[in-house]
């Protein structure tokens, strides 16, 4: 499923001085290649995701990840968020960035200006459409613990009281509600939990009983959703890259649960993070450390240091 990189790839990654910062032409460092020897890999944009991937399991953003992050920019390419929370959920994460450009937020169904702190594109879900989906899993699996997340820039979690289980820092921002007040405001997505089925077992019971204007992903340990079909990260990423003029050849994207096997597909090159989801490491170019070393920075600093990738996986 990859591409091999032409030169049309080659000329969409900015023409100036290489990834060591040697001038074109010129030796690289030790371990480097020369662009007369090898051309460099197109890269142009990359994608991350941001829990379990370009944030520790505090949900902070290392020292190293930000230096990484400002070399990375400061050699002219583009760094692009592709995240499950909400825009509303993401602005301290932003803000901790220093980010400033396009995101794609809600598992695709959002575009989001950081800069300008605009909401530039959403999908909301039919509230019936999900409501007999949710009788049908029920019917199937027994009672659910239940969250929506409702629509727009200041969107928040509406949880039933026996959805938050402690980890509030992923739900933010987040109030409990009885069960039939989650519908009082146009929703984006529903999140479901079972007391006792595994999340690949809910995950298989959803996609039984969705129909086709609803789509089940699994972004996360205790996280799966019930989204609108026809958005993914992929769609997001897609739509971001071509607003940003950037072939999808010239983008590497880094990720760690299925939801991210959509982008993973779609980019040039996949990074999968140590500890990612099986089925993302199975599809992956490469596999990253640990979120908690710093992977996606070791990663990204090896190839500004050599500019050089390992080869494409042959298939995907």
């Amino acid at each position: 499923m990859h591409r091999t990189a032409s030169s049309a790839d080659t000329a969409a990654r900015p023409a100036a001085d290489s990834p060591t910062g040697t001038p074109a032409g010129a030796p690289a460092a030790t371990g480097g290649r020369s662009r007369e020897q090898e051309p460099l890999p197109p890269v142009a944009l990359v994608a991350t995701d941001l829990d379990g991937t370009l944030l520790r399991s505090d949900a902070t953003v290392s020292p190293r990840t930000l230096g990484t992050l400002r070399r990375l920019t400061g050699r002219g390419v583009h760094h692009v968020v592709v995240t499950g929370r909400p825009a509303s959920g993401c602005r301290p994460f932003f803000d901790a960035l220093g980010y400033r450009g396009l995101a794609v937020c809600g598992q695709g169904a959002q575009v989001y200006d950081a800069g300008r702190g605009a909401l530039l594109s959403s999908a909301g879900l039919d509230h019936g459409a999900a409501l007999a989906v949710l009788e049908r899993i029920t019917a199937l699996t027994g009672p659910l613990d239940l969250a929506v997340v409702t629509s727009g820039l200041h969107g928040e979690f509406v949880v039933t009281p026996g959805f938050a289980d402690g980890d509030e820092r992923a739900l933010a921002p987040f109030r409990s509600a009885p069960a039939e007040r989650l519908w009082d405001l146009p929703v984006d997505k529903v999140l479901i939990r079972h007391p006792s089925l595994s999340d690949g077992d809910l995950v298989a019971a959803a996609a039984r009983c969705c129909t086709p204007g609803l789509t089940v992903t699994h972004a996360g340990p205790r996280m799966v959703e019930l989204l609108p079909t026809g958005f993914d990260k992929a769609t997001g990423l897609a739509r971001v890259a071509g607003t940003l003029g950037v072939p999808r050849e010239a983008v590497i994207a880094f990720g760690d649960m299925p939801n991210d096997l959509p982008m993973l597909a779609w980019a040039g090159y996949a990074v999968a993070m140590g500890n990612g989801h099986p089925e993302l490491k199975a599809v992956a170019d490469e596999v990253a450390p640990h979120h908690d070393e710093d992977g996606v920075a070791a990663v990204l600093d090896r190839i500004l240091d050599t500019g050089v990738l390992p080869a494409r996986a042959a298939a995907r």
